[in-house]
């Protein structure tokens, strides 16, 4: 029996001795270690290096047969074009664009210029403004022969971009163009301003007038530096002294209608 008592109040001896609160906390204290990255297998870098090597074969593959269209398309066009069967193809896959570019501007008289009228069918058709030319072929039915601007074809017609006189101002030279803009004189109308008040009204009338005539060049001149379907060609070659080397022109009689008597303030 005392046996049996002493064995039941012996304690059974833990197995793994109870870790202090400091030790736990100092562990808790440790730094992080970074957790390596996963190498990528043999497999995963195999399949990357195909992947990238489709893209590259394809890239290739389409190189071949763009540069193997542009050049049947110039065998079969006997050198026109780099692209035949595209109708709206670039101006960069043709020939003559190129050859333009190579080619760097060219200087016309207006004599020579005239020949650009669009008459000749083997011919582009170009026209100037304040002295660049155009090639506006790509317009035929507008500037070629029939069309409705086929006076500014064959000739640098700034005046005509300004005044609407399309068949008498076929030519660049503005002098005098600003009296479209000034106000008629009238001795029964002007006797409201002095003298000396009068002349400072016409200086800046005149003013006024040039920087219109100015403006309304500048538009269409913009106009056609800027639109992507008339490429540059090249100058207007003028003689010396020009345009003081002609007779100053009459003003057109559409724009002189266009004339209106000077008002009168607060009338």
């Amino acid at each position: 029996m005392a046996n049996e008592s002493s064995t039941r109040r012996r304690k059974p001896e833990p197995t793994t001795p109870p870790e202090s609160d400091s030790s736990a906390q100092s562990q808790d204290e440790k730094p992080k270690q970074a957790v390596p990255k996963k190498q990528k297998s043999v497999k995963e870098r195999l399949d990357e290096d195909e992947a990238s090597s489709h893209v590259l074969d394809i890239f290739r593959l389409l190189t071949f047969l763009i540069l193997a269209y542009c050049g049947l398309s110039y065998l079969v066009s006997s050198g026109e074009t780099y692209s035949l069967g595209l109708p709206n193809a670039p101006k960069y896959l043709n020939v003559d664009w190129w050859k333009k570019q190579l080619r760097g501007p060219i200087y016309l008289t207006l004599d020579e210029l005239a020949a650009y009228d669009g008459t000749d069918p083997t011919k582009p058709i170009y026209l100037a403004i304040n002295g660049t030319i155009y090639d506006v072929s790509s317009n035929a039915r507008t500037y070629g022969p029939g069309g409705s601007y086929r006076f500014f074809s064959g000739c640098d017609a700034a005046r005509a971009f300004v005044t609407g006189c399309f068949a008498e101002d076929r030519t660049a030279d503005m002098r005098g163009v600003e009296e479209m803009y000034l106000p008629l004189d009238d001795p029964v109308v002007d006797r409201h301003w002095s003298p000396e008040e009068l002349a400072e009204l016409k200086k800046k009338e005149r003013a006024e007038a040039e920087k219109r005539v100015h403006d309304g060049l500048a538009h269409w001149v913009n106009f056609f530096r800027n639109n992507p379907k008339y490429d540059f060609v090249g100058y207007v070659k003028r003689p010396e002294g020009w345009p003081g080397t002609e007779p100053r022109r009459k003003l057109c009689d559409q724009a002189a209608k266009g004339r209106k008597k000077r008002t009168v303030p607060g009338k």
